[in-house]
């Protein structure tokens, strides 16, 4: 098979991006997706729709997969894994480093090889310049398939282990939504005082911008399990915290955001870490909390029991 096939499997907004990416950069192009109106644009465009996915398995030794999680992909492929020996499987889906690691494994067990995905970019970013992918798993796999893998992104490999381009990607959305929220908390209760988030915009971005630096600045401190409170200390930031809490609650505007983050930090507190950094609050978070609520999701992976 030639190294300029390449099959997509799952065409949303991101497969469909990716498939028309490739096929932009020459490459012969075979896709599926339950729905199979979705790929008449891309046939229009040159791509080929197989019928079936064994069809799509067969057609190309690589095969991207656009779907939603690992529950996605043992669905589409469950009824052709006699198909998937030779192939090369990446996952650019969403899931866990856990589920990667399993998923690796029911691969190999039918015969095919796996690499992680971590895609850094909305749809409208694939192809263009200066956005980047996490991919993990077998290095000689993944060289063998850079160049593919960078008509789509720049390609950053992260290692042997299935895991790590699952967990840099899930680092980073760990990130994003927990400041995403913080962003919109503070709109809410800058609308609760009659304040538009057009004028809040320059402060917020102050805020943020000075972030990079702080975390460069505590970094090193944090890898070395060193927290001294010459610069900040977790007593100071308790104080802080409940005045945000009751700057909300006497606007009216909902509270378990900052209740929750007040929580943190007396737990930090009650741990001895009052004259610390506020950073000391790793050690707290790297256990978890007497109660917690359950995670969504009840159906395990094959091979998970």
């Amino acid at each position: 098979m030639s190294k300029h096939e390449v099959t997509v499997i799952g065409l949303g907004p991101m497969g469909r991006a990716m498939a028309s990416t490739f096929l932009g950069k020459g490459y012969r192009v075979t896709v599926w997706n339950r729905t199979a109106g979705k790929a008449d644009e891309l046939v229009v465009a040159g791509a080929h729709r197989a019928a079936t996915v064994r069809d799509a398995l067969t057609a190309s030794e690589l095969v991207i997969l656009s779907l939603t999680d690992h529950h996605a992909m043992y669905a589409v492929l469950e009824s052709a894994t006699d198909a998937l020996s030779g192939r090369t499987l990446v996952n650019l889906g969403s899931d866990t480093p856990e589920s990667a690691r399993r998923a690796a494994r029911w691969a190999s067990e039918h015969g095919a090889r796996y690499l992680t995905g971590g895609v850094q970019a909305s749809p409208p970013g694939i192809g263009q310049p200066g956005f980047s992918t996490f991919y993990s798993g077998p290095q000689e796999v993944f060289d063998a398939h850079q160049e593919a893998l960078e008509a789509l992104t720049g390609a950053d490999y992260r290692g042997e282990d299935p895991g790590l381009a699952a967990l840099y990607y899930q680092v980073g959305m760990d990130l994003f939504w927990t400041t995403v929220l913080g962003w919109l908390h503070a709109l809410a209760l800058a609308d609760a005082h009659g304040v538009p988030a057009e004028e809040i915009l320059p402060s917020a971005s102050s805020v943020l911008s000075g972030m990079p630096e702080f975390m460069a600045f505590y970094t090193q401190r944090i890898d070395a399990g060193e927290y001294p409170g010459d610069i900040d200390r977790l007593a100071m930031g308790v104080a802080s915290v409940d005045h945000v809490l009751r700057t909300a609650r006497d606007a009216g505007v909902d509270t378990s955001l900052p209740t929750a983050v007040r929580e943190i930090f007396r737990r930090g507190t009650a741990a001895g870490h009052a004259d610390d950094s506020v950073t000391s609050l790793i050690e707290v978070l790297k256990k978890p909390a007497a109660r917690s609520l359950p995670l969504s999701g009840g159906h395990a992976d094959p091979g998970s029991a």
